[in-house]
């Protein structure tokens, strides 16, 4: 079953001037947005979609084999290639009057940029994320009662099975640490991670210190920090700053973290607040893709810890 995505109109209309990145956690449903879009246009996927995780398509990507004609060309996870942006640049700078290009895949491809080549002026970045309350049809109030329940990804959310989710967070925790994390990351700690990932979601909703959970997992400072950073970098978590003027008493140190999939939380205040901060971010990024403000999700709190759990800014302003 599909579900239309509240960023398909602006993809497609911004896909006539220049490439479109699309990143976003893992299963959030890029692959089935890009098959929509070449089953509308009545392209053959098994031409027009290249996949870097399928053997065939990876050598093709490799080769630089490209499906000849005008057309979509969807290239799927292709930031695990080490050489993709000079791939990607020469195909544009080739081949940009006729076809269409878009890039996908499960991690902030604005970060993963190992082949050095720029792209400057040649595309628009998308965030896609799970599902949210105004994205979805039905009575509002059911429809967050299930979000909440089942969670906003696609596959577990369309399922309505809270045994099926509680399965589907478990195999994804897993999947994102096990295996993507290692493909992107040069890490050696693995279990390490595993860890922190686990205990993480038992600190959603307060400042989150990077100390105490350095101690808590006896490793260094820098390592819990450049963890963190990795989490963030394949949206498995996102934090979310302290908002203070310089006239107000605000703590302005530690952040917050959420999960993009809010089914590991158990504590169903922390899992709402978690669902709202998600909600929020969504909103921020659409706004900021769409319409070029620079927005930011933050929180307030003073030294007399009277919190205000999200502020929006929109360039420099809440």
């Amino acid at each position: 079953m599909f579900v239309n995505r509240y960023i398909e109109k602006p993809v497609l209309k911004d896909l006539k001037e220049k490439m479109v990145f699309i990143g976003g956690p893992r299963q959030a449903g890029k692959t089935s947005l890009a098959k929509h879009f070449l089953k509308n246009s009545q392209q053959d996927l098994k031409k027009w979609y290249m996949n870097w995780d399928a053997l065939i398509d990876r050598e093709q990507i490799m080769k630089e084999t490209f499906p000849t004609g005008q057309g979509l060309l969807v290239l799927d996870e292709i930031h695990k290639y080490s050489d993709w942006r000079r791939v990607v640049k020469g195909l544009y700078d080739k081949r940009g009057e006729e076809l269409y290009i878009l890039v996908t895949g499960s991690a902030r491809l604005d970060y993963y940029r190992r082949g050095g080549d720029s792209l400057q002026g040649r595309y628009h970045y998308y965030h896609l994320f799970p599902f949210t309350l105004s994205e979805l049809r039905g009575a509002p109030f059911t429809t967050l009662k299930d979000l909440f329940k089942y969670g906003g990804f696609p596959e577990p959310f369309l399922k309505a099975s809270e045994k099926e989710s509680r399965r589907w967070s478990r195999e994804y925790r897993f999947h994102m640490v096990r295996e993507d994390l290692r493909d992107l990351e040069q890490v050696q700690n693995i279990d390490a991670i595993e860890k922190m990932v686990y205990r993480l979601p038992e600190l959603v909703g307060s400042p989150l210190s990077l100390n105490a959970l350095r101690e808590d997992l006896q490793v260094s400072h820098q390592s819990v920090s450049r963890w963190m950073t990795m989490l963030e970098n394949l949206y498995m978590t996102f934090r979310i700053y302290p908002f203070g003027a310089p006239k107000i008493r605000a703590v302005k140190k530690e952040a917050k973290h959420y999960h993009m999939d809010w089914n590991l939380i158990e504590d169903e205040g922390s899992r709402f607040e978690n669902m709202v901060a998600c909600h929020l971010l969504k909103w921020c990024y659409f706004i900021q893709d769409t319409q070029g403000f620079n927005m930011e999700l933050r929180y307030f709190r003073d030294v007399d810890k009277r919190e205000v759990d999200f502020v929006i800014i929109k360039d420099r302003k809440p």
